[in-house]
C-alpha cells in the first residue's frame, strides 16, 4: 500500500523533473542572452560614456573658444565705438568746419562789400578833395584879387568895412578939402530887417533909404546911394562931427579888420552877399 502511494509522487516528480530538464537549457539559454545583451549593453555604455567625455572635452575647448570669440567680440565692439565715436566727432567736426566756411564766406562778402563801399567812398572824398584843393586855390586866389581890390579901394577911393554888432561903412576921399575925413554909417541885419544904428554925418533920407533897402535887399545899391550922399553932403558944406566915439569907441559893439569879414557867400546873409558886391562896384 504504501508503494502505491508513491507511485504518483514518483511519476509526478519525474514529471517535474523531465519540465526542468527541458527548461533548465532555455533558461541557460536565455541568461546567456541576457549576458551577452549585457555585454554589449554596456559596451554601449561605455562607448557612449567615452564618447560624451571626449564630447565634454571639446566642449570643454569650445568654451574655451566662445569665451575667446566673446573677449575678441568685446574688444571689437569697443575698437568699432572708439571709430564710431570717432567718426560722429569728425563729422560734427566737418559740420563745423562748413558752418565756419559758410561764415567766413558771409564775412568775406560782407568785407567785399564794405571795401566796396568804402573805396566809393574814398574815391568820392578824393574827387570831392580835388575840387576842395581846387576850390580853395580858386579861393585864395579870388580873396587874393579881393584883397587886392580893398587895397586899392582903400588907397584910392578910401573904403572900408569893419565888423561888429552891425556893420560899419567907412569912406574917406570923399571931402576934398580932407581927403583923410572920414564918412561912415553902420547897419545891422537881423531877422531879415535891415536898421541903420549910426549915420555921421546925419543924412536926411536915411529911413526912406532903409526901407527901399528892405524892400529890394539892394545892399550894394544903398552904399554907392550912401557914398553919393556923403559927397553931397560934403559939397554942401555938412561935415561929420569928431568925438571920442569915433572909430574906436562909436556905436559899434567891437571893431574887426576889413580881413575878418567872410568872403564865402554859401549860407551867409543877405549882407554879407551883398558886401562882397558892394567892394566889386562902390567906385561906379
Amino acid at each position: 500500500m504504501q508503494s502505491s502511494v508513491e507511485d504518483p509522487a514518483r511519476a509526478k516528480m519525474a514529471e517535474l523533473r523531465l519540465i526542468c530538464d527541458r527548461e533548465i537549457p532555455i533558461k541557460q539559454q536565455n541568461m546567456d542572452s541576457a549576458i551577452v545583451a549585457f555585454r554589449n549593453s554596456l559596451e554601449s555604455i561605455k562607448s557612449t560614456a567615452q564618447g560624451a567625455a571626449q564630447n565634454q572635452v571639446k566642449l570643454g575647448k569650445l568654451k574655451a573658444n566662445l569665451r575667446e570669440l566673446e573677449t575678441d567680440l568685446v574688444k571689437a565692439l569697443a575698437v568699432k565705438n572708439r571709430k564710431e565715436a570717432k567718426r560722429m566727432a569728425l563729422l560734427d567736426s566737418i559740420s563745423s568746419a562748413k558752418a565756419r566756411n559758410e561764415e567766413l564766406k558771409s564775412i568775406v562778402q560782407d568785407q567785399r562789400a564794405r571795401k566796396d563801399e568804402y573805396a566809393a567812398i574814398l574815391s568820392q572824398q578824393c574827387d570831392d578833395l580835388a575840387m576842395s584843393n581846387e576850390k580853395s586855390k580858386q579861393d585864395v586866389e579870388h580873396r587874393g584879387a579881393i584883397q587886392q581890390a580893398i587895397a586899392w579901394y582903400n588907397r584910392v577911393l578910401g573904403f572900408q568895412i569893419e565888423g561888429g554888432c552891425g556893420v560899419k561903412f567907412i569912406f574917406t576921399n570923399i571931402n576934398l578939402k580932407n581927403p583923410t575925413e572920414e564918412y561912415y554909417f553902420t547897419i545891422r541885419h537881423e531877422n531879415d530887417t535891415y536898421t541903420l544904428l549910426d549915420c555921421n554925418p546925419h543924412l536926411n533920407d536915411t529911413k526912406e533909404l532903409i526901407h527901399e533897402l528892405n524892400k529890394t535887399n539892394g545892399l550894394f545899391e544903398f552904399v554907392r546911394i550912401m557914398r553919393a550922399k556923403f559927397q553931397e553932403a560934403a559939397a554942401s558944406g555938412f561935415l561929420p562931427q569928431i568925438s571920442s566915439n569915433d572909430r574906436g569907441d562909436s556905436m559899434i559893439c567891437t571893431s574887426a579888420p576889413v580881413s575878418s569879414i567872410s568872403t564865402d557867400s554859401r549860407g551867409s546873409s543877405p549882407a554879407k552877399q551883398n558886401e562882397l558886391q558892394i567892394q566889386d562896384g562902390v567906385a561906379a
